[in-house]
């Protein structure tokens, strides 16, 4: 009786290994990010845009396991900081109010990425508790950037920076809750298909 094989950690795991597909999730996860980042609605009482950038980090976080997600995310910063449009709304550099909440990013991907090495993006409630701790991570390094460059104290800052998303992330929490479980449903079914192939032929 044959023993099937083990999950893989995390969903890029699933591809065969080499330093090809791990160089390409890195690049191509911090241009998703980047792209996705794009969605921007500027909102009148915060210098802090409602974004999709935050949607992106937790699922290639999620996709690409921590240390390639941190790779990506790093990436990301860095061609940011050099000057390449790739922040919301076309926005380069680091002097900006969101900034820290670019930062966050890091940290945010990192954690997601170790939660679903365990496991947690593998039904939708765990993965929404994993969304929800790593968009918290953003929020721990946003909200002070914020107050120093606005020069503003915490009540301001919570204010512009945290109250207006909380509902946002709810909805990205619930993506990410669809998107990758739903994933993992078709990998696993896949992998049924192909083996009751071989053992038909």
């Amino acid at each position: 009786m044959s023993v099937p094989a083990a999950a893989p950690g995390v969903l890029l795991d699933a591809l065969p290994v080499s330093r090809l597909r791990d160089a390409s999730a890195v690049v191509g996860g911090a241009a998703a990010i980047a792209l996705i980042g794009q969605a921007v609605v500027p909102l009148p009482f915060t210098p802090v845009p409602l974004t999709l950038g935050t949607l992106g980090v937790l699922l290639f976080g999620a996709a690409l396991g921590p240390v390639r997600a941190a790779a990506s995310v790093a990436l990301l910063l860095l061609v940011g900081v050099a000057g390449l449009p790739v922040f919301a709304d076309g926005t380069s550099g680091w002097a900006f109010a969101s900034f820290g909440y670019v930062l966050g990013y890091l940290p945010a991907a990192v954690l997601m990425g170790r939660l679903a090495r365990r496991g947690g993006d593998r039904s939708p409630w765990r993965t929404i508790a994993a969304a929800a701790a790593a968009s918290t991570t953003v929020y721990a390094l946003g909200v002070p950037w914020l107050m120093a460059y606005l020069h503003v104290g915490l009540v301001p800052a919570l204010t512009m920076g945290v109250v207006p998303f909380v509902a946002g992330d709810a909805v990205k929490a619930v993506v990410a809750a669809l998107c990758l479980p739903g994933t993992w449903r078709l990998l696993r079914m896949s992998r049924a298909r192909r083996g009751y192939g071989r053992e038909a032929a």
